[in-house]
C-alpha cells in the first residue's frame, strides 16, 4: 500500500469511527438525562460499571461489525471479538464512568483503530481515534501522520514549558494499595510542578494535553482501551508518549508530554519510584 493510499484508508476508519462515537455519544447522554445507577462493580467495590457502560459498547459493536464484520474489537465490558482483516477497533464507551455517575461532564466515548494490535489491543500501530465529550459536545479526533483536531482546528502541544511551570493531569487506580503506591510518587512530584489536575478520563486528558489544556500527563495501570484514541491524538498533536524506562507505554505506566518537557518529567517520576 502507498503512503496516500495509506492516508485515503485511515481517513475513512477515521470517518466510521466518528460516525459510531457521535452516535454513541448521543446514546449515552440520553440515557444519563433518564438517570443511571450502578450496575455491578469489577475490581474492586469502587471500579464500577453501569448498565449504559454496557449498551453503549453493544451499540457501538453492533454498528463496527454491519460495517466491517472481519475487524476484531477489544472492548473494556465484553470479551474481545477476534477478526480477519488485521485491524482490531479499540473501545471504550465511557471513559469516566465515576465522572457520568455523578453527573461531573467529564467523561468520554473513544474509539480506536489499530493495526497489528495483538492480545488486548496493546501493541499495534493506531490508524485514527476519536473522543468525544457528550456533555460538552467536543470531539477529539486524529489519524496516523494526519494531524490531530477538534471542530476542524489543528492542535498542537504548548511546546516549551519547563516542569517547574508544568500543569500536569493524572488518575489514580482502583485497588487500595496502587493507590497508596501513586500518592506517594504524587507526594513527591507535586512540589516539582506547577500544579496537578485530576479529571478523571484519561482519553480526555491525553486530548486536553493534544488541545494545550494540560502541559504533560502520566499514569499508572491504564489499559489499552483508556489510552489508545487519546494517546493517538496527543502524538499528533506533537507529544512525546513512552512508558518504563524509556519504552513504550504500557499497563504500568504512560507518559506523555511536549518534547522538550518529556524527559524532565520522566527523570522526576523515576526519581519519585514510578517505575518501580
Amino acid at each position: 500500500m502507498t503512503q496516500h493510499e495509506a492516508s485515503v484508508a485511515s481517513a475513512a476508519l477515521l470517518d466510521l469511527a466518528r460516525d459510531i462515537a457521535v452516535r454513541a455519544s448521543e446514546f449515552t447522554l440520553q440515557a444519563r438525562r433518564a438517570g443511571v445507577s450502578v450496575a455491578a462493580t469489577k475490581s474492586t467495590h469502587t471500579d464500577i460499571v453501569t448498565a449504559v457502560d454496557r449498551d453503549t459498547e453493544a451499540l457501538i459493536r453492533s454498528l463496527i461489525l454491519d460495517a466491517r464484520p472481519a475487524d476484531g474489537i477489544v472492548g473494556e465490558e465484553d470479551a474481545t471479538h477476534d477478526g480477519t482483516s488485521g485491524l482490531d477497533w479499540v473501545v471504550d464507551p465511557i471513559d469516566g464512568t465515576v465522572n457520568f455517575l455523578y453527573g461531573i461532564p467529564a467523561w468520554a466515548v473513544s474509539i480506536a483503530v489499530v493495526e497489528g494490535a495483538g492480545a488486548g489491543g496493546v501493541d499495534g500501530t493506531t490508524l485514527a481515534g476519536v473522543v468525544v465529550n457528550p456533555v460538552t459536545g467536543e470531539l477529539f479526533e486524529a489519524t496516523a501522520g494526519g494531524g490531530a483536531r477538534l471542530a476542524g482546528r489543528e492542535l498542537a502541544v504548548n511546546p516549551t514549558v519547563a516542569l517547574g511551570s508544568a500543569l500536569v493531569g493524572t488518575g489514580f487506580g482502583y485497588a487500595a494499595e496502587q493507590r497508596r503506591k501513586q500518592a506517594r510518587v504524587l507526594l513527591d512530584l507535586l512540589p516539582k510542578v506547577r500544579d496537578i489536575r485530576r479529571i478523571g478520563s484519561a482519553a480526555l486528558d491525553l486530548s486536553a494535553l493534544a488541545a494545550g489544556r494540560l502541559d504533560a500527563f502520566y499514569e499508572h495501570g491504564l489499559n489499552a482501551w483508556d489510552h489508545a484514541a487519546g494517546a493517538l491524538i496527543a502524538r499528533e498533536a506533537g507529544a512525546r508518549i513512552g512508558g518504563p524506562g524509556g519504552g513504550r507505554e504500557n499497563s504500568e505506566l504512560l507518559i506523555a508530554a511536549a518534547p522538550g518537557l518529556y524527559e524532565e518529567l520522566a527523570a522526576a517520576l523515576r526519581e519519585a519510584g514510578a517505575d518501580a
